[in-house]
């Protein structure tokens, strides 16, 4: 089988972001809707994430939200998701997304994005998973990351096959192109010890 039928986003939270950003989530959004896609990601209802979030509903599209316990409580969570899962810590939150996804995409975001971003692309380095990561490179934003892959690879600190290990696109419509051909996992995930 092939082809992505659940993504994980991870994307920005901040509303104070240009609007060719906030366009490709709300783009994104309906485009996985239209898709058949669900879209997983952290539960908020601002900035990108909500947008994003928002616009899946919008066309019809399952969208679920997972959000720690503490977020919730600051009325950050997006009520009208159509699955929201309230965690108990950060951790957990990624933990869940991760286990819940078929494909990883990066929308534009800010400290907490890149978290999330090097963590999964960390566990398919130490090969706990090979499901699909694409960088979507909104309007040149995300250079200086690949940039820093790029030098990471050059200095020995990261292996050359981790550049190939991400794919990079520059809009949400080649991110969906990706997701429909894309090869379906073979690693199951493994849970982490305690």
């Amino acid at each position: 089988m092939t082809g992505v039928q659940r993504l994980c986003l991870y994307c920005g939270s901040s509303d104070r972001v240009a609007e060719p950003l906030r366009d490709s989530a709300r783009r994104l959004g309906s485009l996985l809707a239209q898709s058949r896609i669900e879209l997983i990601y952290g539960g908020g209802h601002i900035g990108l994430m909500g947008l994003a979030a928002d616009a899946a509903l919008a066309a019809g599209g399952r969208v679920v939200g997972i959000i720690p316990d503490f977020l919730h409580g600051r009325e950050i969570a997006h009520t009208r998701v159509t699955e929201l899962v309230v965690v108990g810590s950060m951790h957990e939150r990624k933990q869940r997304m991760f286990e819940r996804a078929d494909a990883f995409a990066i929308l534009p975001g800010g400290l907490g994005t890149l978290d999330e971003t090097f963590e999964c692309m960390t566990w398919k380095q130490l090969g706990l998973h090979d499901k699909p990561i694409v960088i979507v490179d909104v309007a040149g934003y995300w250079k200086p990351l690949l940039a820093l892959i790029d030098h990471a690879i050059a200095a020995g600190f990261a292996p050359a096959r981790m550049r190939d290990a991400i794919e990079v696109v520059s809009s949400p419509e080649a991110l969906v192109a990706v997701l429909k051909s894309a090869p379906e996992s073979h690693i199951p995930p493994r849970p982490e010890r305690a």
